[in-house]
């Protein structure tokens, strides 16, 4: 299937869990359509941007160890994504990515997931954080943060400093899982 034709495909990719699990399936049984996916998730200016963004996103959750060979090209691009509705499922993959990257079972994340993909994704999750989004990325940057804190120890003051500066500001979404993150950091 050529870009073109994937394009034209991702037209019928809806907000049903059922079309955006069956292009997640299309895309996992055919590899080979992942940085075609990638280049059109990757047109941030595109209506269709976001489709791709969200067929990328239920394929990580399904296999997350799919994208490995595309890391690079997602850490690259990731913060060039400004969309709304790709902003969310692509701070959904960079949570997937670090929840493997931390979990407790051995997994092919671990050693794929290199210092500069994460220095990208922490890059990306402090201007989530910073910038005028919706709850769902500033909340997947909060755990992502929290996480990469572990083994980043600059990151929990500067996290502390954004979510309690902010605080009063955002909504109610931000402020529970905000008191969540704080308790974990005290």
């Amino acid at each position: 299937m050529t870009t073109d034709a994937l394009y034209q495909e991702l037209n019928y990719v809806n907000h049903s869990r059922e079309k955006r699990l069956f292009y997640a399936n299309l895309v996992i049984d055919n590899p080979n359509l992942i940085p075609r996916l990638l280049e059109i998730l990757f047109m941030v200016n595109d209506k269709t941007s976001p489709r791709a963004a969200w067929v990328f996103e239920f394929m990580c959750g399904k296999s997350i160890e799919t994208a490995i060979p595309h890391l690079d090209t997602f850490t690259n691009n990731i913060h060039k994504v400004h969309l709304d509705s790709a902003v969310r499922p692509v701070a959904k993959i960079c949570e997937y990515l670090v929840t493997a990257y931390y979990a407790k079972t051995e997994n092919k994340i671990q050693s794929a997931l290199q210092p500069e993909h994460l220095e990208k994704i922490i890059e990306a999750c402090f201007d989530w954080m910073i910038n005028d989004e919706k709850i769902a990325p500033k909340a997947y940057s909060m755990n992502i943060l929290y996480m990469l804190g572990k083994d980043y120890d600059w990151i929990h003051p500067e996290l502390v400093m954004i979510l309690e500066r902010d605080y009063q500001m955002q909504s109610s979404g931000f402020k529970a899982r905000a008191r969540h993150i704080l308790k974990k950091l005290k």
